[in-house]
């Protein structure tokens, strides 16, 4: 059986994190022949074209994991109706310099939480469109605009039944995407 090994980019930083507790959740709906394995985007310097030529070692470990994975999973937050700026950072630093694009090919899905209604809706479509010009195929539907509201999660950070009959759906569909895409 083949191994899927799928990296994960959380766009929030917040110990307690509705998106932190959303990607460890959703990684227990997947098959066992998937693996999620969250990337640390925190330690990374504000990208400069300059350091380009001789990137931080936090930025070669994140290039390397995202090579290494088989597919993305994003799970972010909306920040100001866009998407955060450590997660922006994340993306530039592993698509520079020009050429050298460690995201390109690797099948996403990207999904979020927020405490407003429309959840992480804008900020999704702006990481979609920045993914697109990154040459990432990402899953378009379902799509996943979680309103983190009192009773999402339990005490153990389990999803409550109807959230995670709509998730469970939701990675059936990443799975075959994937599966489809993965290289």
């Amino acid at each position: 059986m083949s191994q899927y090994p799928i990296a994960v980019v959380i766009g929030s930083l917040r110990r307690d994190s509705f998106n932190r507790k959303l990607a460890t959740a959703i990684a227990k709906l997947a098959p066992p022949e998937f693996s999620f394995n969250p990337l640390q985007i925190g330690d990374l310097p504000l990208y400069n074209q300059d350091d380009d030529a001789n990137q931080a070692e936090p930025v070669k470990r994140l290039k390397a994991e995202i090579k290494s994975a088989r597919g993305l999973l994003f799970v972010t937050a909306e920040y100001n109706r866009s998407i955060p700026g450590v997660l922006k950072n994340a993306i530039d630093h592993a698509s520079r310099p020009y050429g050298e694009n460690a995201w390109a090919g690797k099948p996403a899905g990207v999904l979020g939480a927020s405490i407003g209604a429309i959840g992480t809706a804008v900020a999704q479509q702006h990481l979609r469109t920045v993914l697109a010009y990154l040459d990432v195929p990402t899953l378009g539907q379902p799509e996943a605009f979680i309103h983190a509201k009192e009773g999402l999660f339990d005490a153990s950070g389990n999803l409550n039944a109807g959230s995670e009959k709509f998730l469970q759906d939701w990675m059936d569909r990443y799975v075959v995407w994937v599966k489809k895409h993965a290289s």
